[in-house]
């Protein structure tokens, strides 16, 4: 009876948990199941990306880019507008107006002297009555009195403005404004080439800040690749550790240092877990994907890095150098624009019209077409000063200009050395801190064999252990920041 018991619950100890993982298993596939009918969970699937691929993300999405290309826009249709103004501006007017307000006037009649032609001179002369002793008959008024008299019955006068309009084409052309317009439409010129020129710079910034999430992505992932490396040679130490104390070959205080390294082990881990997770939600942002995507990286974490083609470089390729340059330009043309205000400026207009309406005694007064052509002429002759004044601080806004441009001439030619010089030691950094794991790894292998056979301590290899992690985190800083470096330089030397 006792024998078949045991075999009893051997039988339960068996099946019980086999029957426990198969209901487990049947739970997980009905999950699975339910997740597989549910399509907006597929979104989470894990998604492989390049370096290339996550620098066209980051210029398709990027708000910064979107706002530089804006401006290139702006910047283009200013410059389309600026060259409107060689050509004529034709415009049309009309007016309509009505107003019941009437002028209703009397002229009172009267007697009106007359006028003779005079036969020597043929010229009209005032009919007046002579005497005879030849001169005039003077009337008790004391005005001389005419031989005949006309009469005016007087005038009744009724005029009316209502129903009156008018409508009209009139054309400008300007003839010489001292160079205004030139200088304008050159400015806008200027203006765009910054436009592009802040386009380009944007998008290097862009391909810098997706360059430093993605090399931080994988950077993370490398961390979390040594943490769990790290904790698993310390649980295998501490088990054998465990093992030799419950034998009596080892103290309690040998159990409790490693514990500490497995406790130090497990904390690191949850460190470069999170710190993975979030450098992953960075590199989400940048390219514009949602934060709770997956994303992997394909490339291995190795140190083919870009040697070929390492020399220094020019720094005037560089968008913000060309911008420099056209902002020295951009003065020039506002120099000429101050000079045009105190030019001369000759200009021609043309109007053509037809008006109708205002009413008098009933009959229209205004009623056709009408054709005026016009010439603009102004000549600035004295103003005090004003315009060489003007002149002169437009020239000296120049000169700051120019100096400005020089100074940051020198600061990008300084970073430009420093940033060759950075990525030059960050490529013999990878050599060394290479060289270095290769020597750290071979060291605890080494140490791993003695402290078996006990001839080094568990502190030694401990310290071996400690040692190889440290190699490993140098070596993986060190291949992080040449990439980066390698980023820093082209932007510095303007060839991304």
């Amino acid at each position: 009876m006792q024998l078949n018991k045991i075999i009893i619950l051997i039988f339960c100890s068996l099946f019980v948990p086999t029957l426990s993982w198969a209901q487990e298993m049947s739970a997980a596939e009905e999950q699975g199941r339910k997740a597989a009918d549910k399509p907006e969970k597929a979104s989470l699937s894990v998604r492989e990306m390049t370096l290339d691929q996550c620098r066209e993300l980051a210029l398709e999405n990027n708000k910064a880019i979107s706002i530089a290309s804006r401006n290139k826009a702006k910047a283009e249709y200013t410059l389309k507008a600026y060259k409107a103004n060689y050509f004529p501006k034709i415009s049309a007017s009309g007016n309509y107006l009505y107003s019941n307000t009437k002028l209703n006037t009397r002229f009172e009649g009267g007697y009106l002297p007359t006028y003779v032609p005079d036969p020597a001179t043929g010229q009209l002369v005032p009919n007046i009555l002579h005497g005879p002793d030849g001169n005039p008959v003077m009337g008790s008024d004391g005005n001389p009195i005419f031989n005949q008299y006309a009469l005016f019955p007087g005038l009744d006068i009724l005029m009316k403005l209502k129903n009156t309009w008018m409508a009209g084409l009139r054309a400008e052309q300007p003839i010489y404004m001292g160079g205004k317009i030139t200088s304008a439409y050159r400015m806008a010129q200027i203006g765009n080439k910054i436009a592009g020129l802040n386009e380009q710079l944007s998008r290097a910034e862009i391909i810098v800040k997706a360059d430093e999430a993605y090399w931080t992505y994988a950077k993370t992932r490398e961390l979390v690749n040594l943490a769990e490396s790290y904790q698993r040679v310390v649980k295998e130490l501490m088990r054998d550790v465990q093992n030799a104390q419950e034998v009596g070959m080892k103290h309690q205080n040998d159990v409790l240092k490693v514990q500490v390294k497995v406790n130090e082990a497990e904390l690191q881990l949850r460190q470069a877990e999170n710190g993975h997770r979030l450098a992953r939600k960075n590199l989400c942002y940048v390219i514009g994907f949602p934060l709770d995507s997956e994303i992997s990286l394909p490339e291995s974490f190795d140190e083919s890095i870009a040697l070929e083609n390492r020399y220094l470089s020019d720094y005037t390729s560089r968008p913000e150098y060309a911008m420099l340059e056209q902002q020295m330009q951009l003065k020039e043309q506002e120099i000429n624009l101050t000079r045009s205000d105190f030019l001369p400026q000759v200009g021609v207009a043309a109007n053509y019209g037809y008006i109708n309406g205002m009413e008098l005694n009933g009959n229209k007064l205004l009623d056709g077409a009408s054709f005026s052509a016009m010439v603009s002429v102004n000549i600035p002759l004295f103003q005090w000063g004003e315009g060489r004044n003007k002149i002169r601080a437009a020239e000296t806004e120049r000169a700051i200009v120019q100096l400005q441009r020089d100074d940051i001439a020198q600061q990008m030619e300084l970073e430009l050395t420093q940033a060759f010089d950075k990525w030059d030691e960050s490529i013999l950094e990878v050599q060394l801190t290479s060289r270095s794991l290769d020597q750290a790894k071979e060291n605890m292998r080494v140490s791993e064999d003695r402290y078996k056979t006990g001839m080094e301590t568990l502190a030694d290899y401990l310290e071996a252990q400690t040692t190889w992690q440290r190699a490993w985190k140098d070596h993986v800083d060190a291949v992080t920041r040449s990439w980066l470096n390698q980023t820093y330089y082209l932007k510095a030397a303007g060839k991304l």
